[in-house]
């Protein structure tokens, strides 16, 4: 999704790499998508008169069932490696594994002859999967070592967003005392994220948006008759001052030693209180179920789940894949010169990348037992930062 480019900029940051993704990111503040157009059918909405015998015909015709075409391809099994009875007692097995483990009702297959009916159940389970499961991503069947069997890959969709939490807006709260409690609470959440769950901070140097800043202020300190260099050395100072201060607040472990008090003790008095208090909530119950899970702990190099079950052909080169913590972070403000500018950096970098890295796990239903993982987790923390940075903008 590509963002609006600005007329500010301070220089151009573009990198050389081997192919363009189709999308870009927007902020979570204001999601904004790429412009698109509706492929529509040209003619007129007016119905042809209709044309029929005036002879009475068989309805045989329109009670005959016909079957799939088969695709080439769509099933990896050689043929010739074993008999198509082994193939079929594999794949029910596997297929009643799968079914047992996601709860769906396979339609009955078997009465059709092979390799029809492992045609059909093929596109009836992966079309209940699309609407079962919320990370479904693909499914294939496998052949390994004499045995054949599914494997199913869930990921999360994190939609192409920038999920930068601004720290400005939550130091200007802190100094409100009509909101000074219910900003406690968001201390809190910040704090959670960055100690337990892992969010980069912009102001560390490790971090990319950290990178991203120096260079901001580089060309700023190259071109001093640059238009509104004035205003832009201001609005970064003050990003690196403001983002200090709230570093060490944020870092602060007695932020989540007292969360659970701040909750109980807190008394809503606008909507915006209230909407504080169900944030902090959401993010403590986080917190208390998964108190030591990071946000890259099903983010995998090159965006491919290491399996011994996968091809060469499904990994990817590093230099083609956004990292997930270039669109997790957090940041100074989202207005501004500096933000404009920086979401124009990032937007250009993200444009030479092929794919983003998100959550995903992989799973086989081979016979053995299923692993437990699952992306509930990130399901829940995704919504967290949505409306964490919804709130603070």
């Amino acid at each position: 999704m590509k963002m609006n480019a600005t007329k500010n900029n301070i220089g151009n940051n573009s990198t050389t790499r081997r192919k363009k993704t189709k999308t870009t990111a927007p902020t979570v503040e204001g999601i904004r998508t790429m412009d698109g157009s509706d492929e529509r059918q040209l003619g007129s909405s007016e119905r042809p008169t209709e044309i029929s015998s005036n002879l009475s015909a068989s309805n045989a015709f329109l009670k005959t069932c016909f079957m799939p075409k088969l695709k080439e391809n769509e099933i990896t099994i050689t043929q010739g490696k074993r008999k198509s009875a082994k193939t079929e007692r594999d794949f029910y097995k596997s297929l009643s594994q799968l079914a047992n483990h996601y709860d769906i009702t396979p339609m009955p297959t078997q009465h059709f002859n092979y390799p029809y009916n492992i045609s059909l159940a093929f596109r009836d389970i992966e079309t209940q999967l699309k609407t079962k499961t919320e990370n479904w991503q693909s499914i294939r069947l496998i052949e390994k070592e004499s045995k054949t069997y599914f494997a199913i890959e869930e990921r999360c969709n994190t939609g192409a967003t920038l999920f930068y939490v601004p720290v400005v807006p939550l130091y200007q709260l802190l100094h409100n005392k009509a909101h000074r409690k219910a900003t406690c609470l968001l201390l809190s959440v910040c704090s959670y994220l960055y100690r337990n769950v892992d969010v980069p901070y912009y102001r560390l140097e490790d971090s990319y948006l950290y990178y991203n800043y120096e260079m901001l202020n580089d060309w700023l300190e190259q071109d001093e008759e640059m238009e509104d260099n004035h205003n832009s050395k201001k609005e970064l100072q003050r990003a690196e001052i403001i983002g200090d201060i709230m570093g060490q607040k944020i870092s602060n472990p007695k932020n989540l030693l007292f969360f659970e008090q701040r909750l109980k003790s807190f008394r809503p008095k606008d909507s915006f209180d209230t909407e504080c208090l169900q944030l902090a909530e959401k993010a403590f119950k986080l917190y208390c179920d998964y108190p030591n899970e990071s946000i890259f702990r099903n983010a995998h190099c090159n965006n491919a789940v290491k399996s011994e079950d996968m091809n060469e052909d499904d990994y990817y080169n590093e230099e083609t894949v956004v990292a997930m913590d270039k669109y997790i972070s957090f940041f100074a403000e989202s207005d501004g010169l500096i933000y404009d500018n920086l979401t124009s950096m990032v937007n250009n970098e993200f444009n030479e990348y092929a794919e983003t890295q998100e959550p995903m796990i992989f799973k086989t239903f081979d016979g053995s037992n299923i692993s437990d993982k699952n992306l509930d987790f990130e399901n829940q923390l995704f919504k967290v930062l949505n409306e964490l940075c919804r709130l603070l903008n």
